[in-house]
């Protein structure tokens, strides 16, 4: 597979002929909204914003929806199952490099001995076309977490370099794509110099750094566990969860039943659930294993619970 460089007008055809031919499934890209940006299907690459800084969801949502339906079900003498899973092809364009990341994360924690269905039938079934973050949120911290830039977990991956944007191959599905529905050409040593340099550039932008590998924050956080910074960050904290749920590493879910008004079946779903929330720990018979005396030190608790 070569890497290949193409024009911003031929990348807008590019993006134009996927949408039109869905060869590559539904196609979601990273549109404006209002001042803030988020993903949704495009109607054309003229909705696409490849400058943004972040987006409010993260592009999880795809793979992991807010509320998904796992089974539906009927009561009465001969019970009846039968279990939801949605197939869908899609194609999603100006993924950053820390939310490709934590899909990866997601494919480990939904993966493994049992599968999770519901999430792999549209994961293997969609394609990355990612784009690195030349213009990060100063407060922003992926370059300390060396998730700024990755090699790995995309099919295409765009990097503006000037009047063109270098892609970097990762797949053949990527290379096959960008090959019959493109007009590109074969990327060279300047072109790759190029890339390179704007993305050490880009990593000058990013103010916050850890003094510390990442892989020793775990280690801290149980020396800290007692730490007042806990109990100082929960008095000004609502335990609303939303910090949770839109991080794009956030892989927790509630389970519930919905009965029919008729009691004759119903279906059961899950919804995006965080640790920050009080109720996260309650069990069936009512128990919350949290202290939840006060929404001080309920949040206090969910804070630290959050961070490890």
């Amino acid at each position: 597979m070569q890497n290949r460089v193409i024009s911003r007008k031929d990348l807008a055809g590019f993006v134009d002929e996927l949408i039109k031919t869905k060869a590559a499934g539904e196609v979601i890209g990273i549109k404006a909204q209002g001042n803030k940006f988020n993903f949704g299907p495009l109607k054309g690459a003229a909705d696409l914003r490849l400058d943004y800084d972040v987006s409010l969801l993260p592009p999880k949502k795809y793979f992991f929806p807010q509320v998904e339906t796992v089974l539906k079900y009927e009561v009465g003498n001969t019970p009846k199952v039968e279990p939801v899973v949605e197939e869908k092809t899609m194609c999603l364009v100006g993924v950053h490099p820390f939310d490709i990341r934590a899909l990866q994360l997601f494919d480990a924690v939904y993966g493994g001995n049992n599968p999770d269905p519901n999430y792999f039938l549209k994961r293997n079934n969609s394609t990355i076309i990612g784009v690195d973050c030349l213009n990060p949120i100063p407060k922003s911290f992926a370059a300390s977490m060396g998730t700024a830039t990755t090699k790995e977990g995309f099919d295409l991956m765009l990097t503006d370099i000037g009047g063109d944007y270098f892609v970097t191959v990762g797949t053949n599905k990527g290379d096959n794509l960008i090959k019959k529905h493109a007009k590109s050409r074969e990327g060279t040593s300047a072109d790759q110099e190029k890339r390179d340099k704007v993305r050490k550039d880009a990593l000058k932008k990013y103010k916050v750094s850890l003094n510390m590998k990442p892989d020793e924050i775990p280690a801290l956080l149980d020396a800290m566990w007692e730490s007042g910074i806990f109990k100082d960050k929960a008095a000004s904290c609502f335990s609303c969860g939303s910090c949770v749920m839109v991080c794009p590493t956030c892989v927790c879910f509630d389970v519930q039943d919905d009965m029919a008004l008729s009691l004759k079946g119903g279906e059961r779903y899950r919804r995006w659930d965080a640790c920050m929330l009080s109720e996260f720990a309650k069990v069936a018979s009512g128990e919350n294993f949290r202290n939840i005396k006060n929404r001080g030190s309920a949040t206090a608790c969910t804070v630290r619970a959050s961070t490890c």
